[in-house]
């Protein structure tokens, strides 16, 4: 599937404009003003935004707000577009939490090389904290609401880490958030459900423990929730292309050269 997009625009020939230039390599959505766009943020899985400043009903401006300071939607991408041309206007925008600001007029390549490039860059750091075995989840957050929620995500799968049973029923009451909600923004953040990410989290921890080397494999494939070594051995090879004791014996050997 394309990556969706969200063009927002008072003006149906901007819009029509807009859609003609990134249609061929993205899904398109539109709205006519900021409040009409958040209604489909909220009901729509928006990968990225593209705004109009000047708007009636609701601004550019208040539109990136919003977004940016709405936990379930904070994570999307926003590209303000504007005619002034001031640094104060491009302050403002940055000061809303908007993630790029393009003057008009502008070029096709331009706009199409400024989406790629954010949603490449977004790609780049959910892969970088999959793959890495001790980087932390909130290095996949992009704004402030963003690394609240993943702070409060994975205090909540930890506490309950040793809980086989755990699973996304179980951590959306914990989050006091549905199903749905919870999915659809992890999903966004790091593009792994919350089934991977709950296992990812495990593998993580056990991470830890492998580099901590105070706990026989089997200790730690229970205090990571894991039903079984075997299970535990073959999910950790799959996700960080090495076995725990090859893991383990990479660190302690890291710890013997620093040492000396």
């Amino acid at each position: 599937m394309l990556p969706l997009i969200l063009l927002v625009d008072d003006e149906e020939e901007i819009l029509e404009f807009l859609e003609r230039i990134l249609s061929p390599k993205y899904s398109i959505i539109k709205a006519g003003d900021g409040a009409e766009a958040i209604k489909l943020l909220g009901s729509e899985a928006i990968q990225l935004v593209v705004s109009d400043i000047t708007m009636p009903v609701m601004d550019g401006l208040q539109l990136c707000k919003l977004i940016k300071s709405n936990v379930e939607i904070s994570h999307v991408p926003v590209i303000l577009l504007t005619a002034k041309s001031t640094i104060q206007s491009k302050v403002e925008g940055l000061e809303m939490g908007a993630d790029a600001y393009i003057e008009k007029p502008f070029s096709k390549e331009h706009l199409l090389a400024q989406i790629a490039s954010l949603l490449y860059n977004r790609n780049a750091i959910r892969q970088f904290f999959a793959s890495s075995p001790l980087v932390h989840i909130k290095s996949m957050a992009h704004t402030r609401a963003d690394e609240r929620f993943l702070e409060t995500l994975n205090e909540a799968i930890c506490k309950n880490i040793e809980d086989p049973e755990l699973d996304v029923e179980k951590l959306a009451r914990i989050m006091t958030m549905s199903r749905i909600t919870l999915y659809r923004k992890i999903k966004a953040i790091s593009d792994l459900s919350p089934t991977e990410l709950i296992n990812i989290t495990r593998l993580k921890h056990a991470a830890e423990l492998l580099a901590a080397g105070e706990y026989r494999i089997s200790e730690i494939s229970d205090r990571a929730g894991f039903s079984s070594q075997s299970n535990f051995a073959r999910n950790f090879q799959k996700q960080f292309n090495m076995t725990p004791t090859e893991y383990m014996h990479i660190k302690q050997n890291e710890l013997k050269k620093e040492s000396k």
